[in-house]
Formats: C-alpha cells, structure tokens, sequence
C-alpha cells in the first residue's frame, strides 16, 4: 500500500508526537508514504476567500492523482476540508470549472479518481483490524479509554463518509485491538472547542475542560484522540489549569497511533511520549510484560 502523505500545517510543529507514532506504525504495517509538495488545505481561507479555498484544495488532490496516489492525512480538519471540496466538485459543475481553470495553468487536472483518506480508515479498512491485531505484542490489560470522534471527520457525513455520526465505531473497535477497553461517555462527539480558541478562549477552555471532566466520570483512565486541534485543545486545558481543575480531569490524552504503538512493541521515544501533556506514561504499566522492540 502506498498513499501521499498530507500531514498539514499543524502537526509538524505543535503536535510532532502525532506524526512520529504514525510513521512509526506505518513502516511497520508497511505502508509507503510519498511526500509530495503540497500547500495548505484551504480550510482557513473558507469563508474569506473561497474561490482560493477550493483551489488550493484542489491542488493538493490534483498533485496526488498526477501520481496515481489517493491521500493519507491524518487530520481530521485538512481530511474534512478535502472532502467537502470533493463534494462541492462533483455537485456543483460551475465551480468546477473555476478550479479547472485555475489549475491548468500549471498543467494540473482534477478528476476526483484517487481518494483522500483518514489515518484511522487506512488503519481499519485497508490494513484490517485483523492485520492489525497480528502486530500486538503487549496487548493492554484493564485499561480504559474514552474515544473522541472530533467533529470534521463524522459531520457533514454525507460528505465525509467517515462513520455513522450518531453512533460511530471504527475508533472503538481500533481501540480493541489494542486489548484496551472503551467507555460510552458524554464527550465521545463532542467539539473540543478549538474552533472559538481564538474569539473566545474561555469558553474555549471551558469546553476543553469539560470533555477532560466528562472522560474521568465516564470511567476512563486516558482519552484517545486522532485530531491535532483536539490533541492541541486538551494540553492546553491540561498546562493551564489550576491544580483544582486538574484533579477532575482524566489522567490524560493520547493519540490512536501512540496508543496503537505501544502495544506493538515500540519504545515510547519512538512514539513521541515525552510531548504529551501531562505526562502520560502511566499508561505503560496497562501493557502485558513482553520485551519492546528495539529502537530505530
């Protein structure tokens, strides 16, 4: 299996333990990534300037297909933007030839042939739960964990295709893999609250806030993300909260691929654990007791 890599603007810089875990298990699943040049989503222009938004979107997909490569991202933001575009695409024909347009003038075409796909589809549909299970080695015992959803990847799910968006799965049937068990919680579809972040930033706090809350009552012992917003809301939450507020959060979060990771065997270094915040590496006394693979 081979995909173009869209890590997005930003997982490089402010979640690199995202991108670490997932490269880390995706050599392993021997999936290739091709890393093309592509330019931002769009999806911060959208409702300022959203002729360039569809373009600039376009692009990236336009860049892949001239490859023959379908898109791996995993942020669930770039993964919603480049779907509604795909939607708006094929529905709406005018704007279509407006992006034609534009990208013939570097010889690029659009066709909607090769597909964009989350990180967590790749890892459910392509590779295969059982695939997947073959890989574990220190499967987790009596851990808890509360699956988040997000919102750009479930809704609009007529355009994104992602899961049911009243009653999802694909994350939680992910998580038992692992031989971790999930929780039903109030927050499992709730928004993060990065959205307002910049308008607002205690409601936004107060919404992160509650999610780490919810998980802890929920009964969990660490909260899964797959989103870099989500992952940036929660330590945020976690860095500057009182030590009050603190001791009603869930123990902490941690991304699928880092939760994934462990329990095929790889060294937490390797996954990016010394980023999370709070520390998270409780979370390895839930592992079976077998050798790690070795580093590198």
């Amino acid at each position: 299996m081979q995909y173009a890599l869209f890590l997005g603007c930003k997982i490089p810089y402010f979640v690199p333990h995202y991108e670490m875990a997932a490269r880390r298990v995706l050599a392993e699943l021997d999936v290739k990534l091709v890393e093309p040049e592509f330019n931002c989503c769009g999806y911060p222009m959208r409702h300022l300037y959203f002729d360039s938004y569809l373009l600039a979107n376009a692009r990236n997909m336009a860049i892949a297909e001239a490859q023959g490569l379908d898109i791996l991202t995993p942020c669930k933001c770039c993964f919603g933007s480049f779907m509604r575009v795909r939607h708006l695409l094929r529905e709406f024909p005018a704007l279509k030839e407006k992006v034609d347009a534009g990208l013939a003038k570097e010889g690029l075409s659009y066709t909607g042939k090769h597909a964009v796909k989350h990180l967590l589809t790749v890892l459910h549909a392509d590779v295969g739960l059982e695939a997947l299970a073959a890989k574990v080695r220190r499967p987790y015992e009596g851990l808890k964990v509360a699956p988040m959803y997000g919102c750009h990847a479930i809704r609009p799910s007529k355009m994104t295709k992602f899961d049911d968006p009243a009653a999802p799965s694909l994350i939680d049937e992910l998580l038992r893999v692992t031989g971790a068990d999930t929780v039903d919680w109030d927050g499992k579809l709730s928004c993060c609250g990065s959205p307002v972040r910049g308008w607002n930033e205690k409601l936004s706090l107060d919404m992160a806030g509650k999610l780490l809350r919810q998980a802890r009552r929920g009964g969990a012992d660490i909260l899964c993300i797959s989103c870099p917003y989500s992952q940036m809301q929660v330590e945020w939450a976690s860095e500057v909260s009182n030590q009050a507020d603190m001791a009603e959060f869930v123990g902490g979060s941690m991304l699928y691929p880092q939760i994934l990771g462990l329990s095929m065997g790889f060294a937490p270094e390797e996954l990016g654990l010394s980023y999370n915040m709070p520390d998270v590496s409780f979370i390895l006394s839930f592992l079976k007791r077998e050798p790690q693979r070795a580093a590198g």
